[in-house]
């Protein structure tokens, strides 16, 4: 589903990343573990097609991402790609529904489509009696939801989570991370978490450790 050769990518002087090869089939979930600054948010940003590397290619099922110009970059980031942060990055003046539309209506899925597909999501995410509230007025657990089923709208067939549960308690961070796996179960969906949670880190099929720019092995 991913292939990831050769990924350098630097910042002025300083190499962040140093030759990143990475290979991940479909429906598997990848955790990734490093110090802060190892470099695990620029590989996704990279392999989310959110930057480009100095050197190497990404492939995303059989699309090379190098070989797109933006707009159709754009559009296969939106299709194909779903990312969760560690901050939910809701906008505040919309409802959590409204909120889940919006990766849809950009992708032009048509409105009564989108919608009910939203509030699908938002009740396997036990989130329907909170659709019609604004991130404001729902808890951390529930915005961080709400941004998972954002992130699951169009489908995507690659799940990117960067600290997802970096702002969470125990107990939800438990939660979403049992989430993660159940997406997979239902929807074979692949997943590559970033993360300092060694809980969550180690409930994937794979751990990974990157270090001085590379992945141990």
């Amino acid at each position: 589903m991913i292939k990831a050769e050769n990924i350098w990518k630097s910042f002025n002087s300083l190499n962040v990343l140093k030759g990143i090869n990475l290979q991940v089939e479909e429906g598997e979930i990848i955790s990734i573990v490093g110090a802060s600054g190892a470099g695990k948010t620029t590989l996704l940003q990279i392999i989310g097609t959110l930057d480009r590397p100095n050197k190497g290619s990404v492939t995303i099922g059989n699309i090379q991402a190098e070989k797109l110009n933006e707009k159709r970059l754009s559009d296969f980031r939106n299709r194909r790609i779903g990312f969760v942060f560690q901050f939910h990055h809701l906008l505040p003046e919309f409802t959590a529904f409204e909120n889940v539309c919006i990766p849809a209506y950009i992708a032009a899925t048509p409105r009564k489509k989108a919608e009910e597909q939203a509030k699908k999501l938002l009740g396997f995410l036990n989130l329907t009696d909170r659709m019609d509230h604004k991130p404001s007025e729902l808890s951390g657990g529930e915005q961080q939801r709400t941004a998972v089923a954002r992130a699951l709208i169009n489908n995507p067939s690659v799940i990117l989570a960067d600290e997802p549960s970096g702002n969470l308690d125990s107990k939800n961070s438990r939660e979403l991370h049992e989430l993660f796996f159940n997406l997979r179960d239902q929807f074979n969906q692949t997943f590559i978490i970033a993360t300092h949670n060694e809980e969550l880190a180690n409930m994937a099929d794979r751990k990974l450790t990157i270090k001085d720019g590379i992945i141990e092995h």
